[in-house]
């Protein structure tokens, strides 16, 4: 009996596109549920009572939360094009280094995008040391986990897109290829991948997606 997939998700979700591309990577066969988070369906509050939001894999009726664990889940349920490698000490790693990008990482950014004067010039200074870890660990290697994508490369994967258009909204370099030249060429080969490529949602519709999310941040509040 086939196995019945569906991907709960936004357009623009980051965390969504890690279950997209970990699927077609496996090669696997899902069905697509765009969802409105202003107005959640039924479905998406049943599956997902607890945080109501996305991503939300729904595997033969039984759902599942959380962008790293959905990942865990698909790499244990499904062994083709391994995600994670053999050895126990680099599976770890590469969970370590997931966990970094969403909590340590991940906030930076953002708070780079979402203030300005004082605060952003302090908030740059992190995200940078954050992204030199980042660079540290590479170590040369096409991907983080050698040849070809692996789970800290899903993980990270939204930064390949999401950081240049938050410079140009910004105005701010975060990733110099001087500095960060092995950020740089893992970014391009990252998206010359075409399952990576073919999916990352449409630029000019980001990009006013995040200016529009940086306005309503900096806005006095009491405003519209």
């Amino acid at each position: 009996m086939a196995d019945d997939l569906k991907v709960f998700r936004t357009w623009s979700s980051r965390f969504a596109l890690r279950i997209i591309w970990a699927l077609q990577l496996k090669g696997l066969e899902y069905e697509t549920i765009f969802e409105d988070l202003s107005q959640k369906s039924p479905l998406l509050l049943q599956y997902n009572p607890t945080y109501k939001k996305v991503p939300v894999l729904v595997h033969n009726g039984k759902p599942i939360s959380e962008s790293l664990v959905i990942l865990e889940y698909i790499e244990e349920t499904w062994n083709q094009n391994p995600l994670l490698p053999e050895d126990p000490y680099e599976r770890a790693k590469a969970r370590f280094w997931a966990k970094f990008v969403d909590e340590k990482l991940l906030q930076s950014v953002i708070d780079v995008l979402v203030t300005e004067g004082k605060k952003q010039e302090e908030a740059v200074p992190r995200a940078k040391e954050n992204l030199k870890y980042i660079e540290e660990e590479l170590k040369g290697n096409k991907f983080f986990g050698g040849a070809t994508i692996g789970f800290t490369d899903i993980a990270l994967g939204w930064t390949a897109y999401w950081l240049p258009i938050i410079e140009e909204v910004t105005g701010i370099k975060l990733i110099d290829a001087d500095k960060f030249p092995r950020i740089s060429e893992w970014m391009q080969n990252f998206c010359d991948v075409p399952v990576i490529k073919a999916n990352w949602p449409p630029y000019d519709k980001m990009v006013a997606k995040i200016q529009g999310t940086r306005e309503k941040c900096l806005a006095p509040k009491g405003t519209d």
